[in-house]
């Protein structure tokens, strides 16, 4: 009995250190618990009080951008006066502005001939029109007709703002529509006819197709089914290229404001043309001027080698 009397009390005793392991280990694992939630609410605590620092600080930021990009600004002025430069001598006096009566139509009626990406080209070209007239001595009408479709899709999704441009009239509406058949004049490279001076009661109409030689003299036929007068610029008469003929829409534009301003084809062509095209002066016969200049050359130095030769020549006579 006494035995068993001790393997009870050792049995109690054992269940009361298992107890109170357990409760020690409970107690612990509650203190890391309490002691995580701390540390999180630590952490938490200092990124809220840190945007909230940022949010307070936000006009200060936005004062001291303001206060720098002045100073860039009065900077950049005072060394273009140093310098003789007038700041902003770019953007002319409107004084020096003389609108011309002259009207340019950009036709967008092919829209649907063109690919996603040739769109995007043209409607590129049509800002550098309105870029260049916007500066220009001598701004002319500036029409778009016809504008709809991937083009107007293009020009709302990737420049938002063409819808407040100014001095130019845009509409959708077809450009026979627009302007009397009798003032119309299309510029095509096709054309026969070679225009030698501008009209300024005349629409000159520029096609806005990028086409890559897909539809090779289309806007000539167009021309012709409505009747209207058509003709192409004189290039050849004052320019060889190593390329072929036919313009981008902006280069076309670019070389009637051109014109207007100096009153001169081939200064209006070789002001604008890009180099790429190789384009050369020709005379009035159409010979290249530098191979009539080269053609001098060589002719001379012929020349110099014939007398040479006979100034040594033993039978030459004097």
């Amino acid at each position: 009995m006494a035995a068993e009397g001790e393997k009870c009390a050792q049995t109690e005793t054992n269940g009361a250190s298992d107890t109170c392991e357990r409760n020690v280990n409970g107690n612990e694992g509650s203190l890391e618990s309490n002691e995580e939630q701390q540390s999180v609410s630590k952490r938490q605590k200092k990124k809220l009080l840190k945007q909230q620092k940022w949010e307070e600080e936000r006009e200060q930021r936005k004062q001291k951008r303001k206060e720098r990009k002045q100073q860039r600004r009065l900077q950049k002025q005072s060394q273009d006066e140093e310098s003789g430069e007038h700041h902003g001598a770019r953007k002319r006096p409107r004084g020096e502005v003389t609108p011309s009566s002259l009207r340019l139509v950009v036709d967008c009626s092919f829209d649907a001939l063109m690919l996603q990406k040739d769109v995007r080209k043209l409607h590129k070209q049509i800002q550098r029109c309105y870029a260049e007239n916007r500066r220009a001595p001598h701004p002319v009408q500036f029409y778009l007709t016809s504008l709809g479709g991937q083009l107007r899709q293009s020009m709302d999704e990737h420049d938002k703002g063409w819808t407040n441009w100014k001095d130019i009239s845009v509409k959708a509406e077809h450009y026979s529509d627009v302007v009397s058949k009798d003032q119309l004049v299309y510029l095509t490279s096709d054309s026969p006819n070679v225009l030698t001076e501008l009209d300024h009661h005349k629409a000159y109409v520029i096609g806005g197709l990028v086409d890559h030689n897909h539809h090779k003299g289309i806007t000539f036929e167009k021309a012709k089914e409505l009747g209207i007068a058509h003709a192409q610029l004189p290039l050849s008469s004052f320019v060889k290229m190593n390329s072929r003929k036919v313009l981008a829409v902006n280069h076309v534009f670019e070389i009637v404001l051109a014109y207007l301003v100096k009153g001169n084809w081939q200064d209006a062509f070789f002001s604008v043309l890009p180099q790429r095209k190789g384009a050369v002066a020709v005379d009035s016969c159409g010979t290249p001027l530098r191979e009539r200049d080269e053609d001098s050359d060589s002719d001379l130095g012929a020349q110099d080698q014939t007398d040479d030769g006979a100034l040594n020549h033993p039978d030459s006579r004097v």
